[in-house]
């Protein structure tokens, strides 16, 4: 296959900016699915994803897609690094993913499926946008992509995790507890810094 083909699948603008990105992903889904028929297994991956859209969308985000059993979004209006609210959306939209969990499961009971368990990724950094034949959505690349698939897997199920990156914007928010976690190696980041993110006080319902 030539070249020029390979480079028409792909193509990017050329354009570097940095966003917050997220990560949402099933705990164990490999070994659960293994136990559902095809059908039940494409509802189950069905209604945690569209769910987890619509949340996402709910605070701004733009779902990019789904990668099997997660889904990768980001935050456009963080590319103002002076917005606070948009920062503060990134954690509002992760903790609202836990807390319509028990809603999610009834879901799934409702439909003689077992129950679910995630984990949510974020952090802030450099992306760069492309444009592909195989979607119509834009595909994003870069270091705050590589940082919440890496930081994702040491999140606890149902919790959210954030990269030291995006912690530097939200550090002095006094409705959130952060909790350093055990840093990670990253790339060129050799001790990178992790936090796991907890509402310090009970808030109005989100939905």
């Amino acid at each position: 296959m030539s070249s020029a083909v390979l480079d028409d699948i792909v193509s990017f603008s050329g354009t570097i900016e940095y966003f917050c990105v997220g990560l949402v992903d099933i705990v164990n889904s490999t070994n659960i699915t293994s136990r559902l028929s095809d059908e039940k297994s494409c509802l189950y991956y069905s209604i945690f994803l569209n769910t987890m859209a619509v949340i996402v969308k709910r605070f701004g985000g733009t779902v990019v897609k789904n990668i099997g059993d997660s889904l990768l979004y980001y935050f456009p209006k963080t590319s103002n690094s002076r917005d606070k609210q948009a920062f503060r959306e990134v954690i509002e939209c992760g903790i609202g993913m836990i807390e319509l969990r028990d809603v999610i499961n009834g879901k799934m009971s409702d439909s003689n499926l077992p129950e679910l368990n995630y984990r949510i990724s974020a952090d802030y950094g450099r992306i760069m946008m492309a444009d592909s034949l195989l979607s119509v959505n834009k595909d994003i690349f870069g270091s705050s992509v590589n940082s919440c698939n890496k930081i994702n897997q040491y999140a606890t199920p149902n919790t959210v995790v954030i990269g030291g990156d995006l912690y530097l914007f939200l550090k002095d928010e006094k409705e959130y507890i952060f909790k350093e976690m055990q840093p990670c190696s990253i790339g060129h980041k050799q001790s990178y810094s992790i936090y796991s993110v907890k509402q310090k006080r009970p808030s109005k319902p989100r939905f």
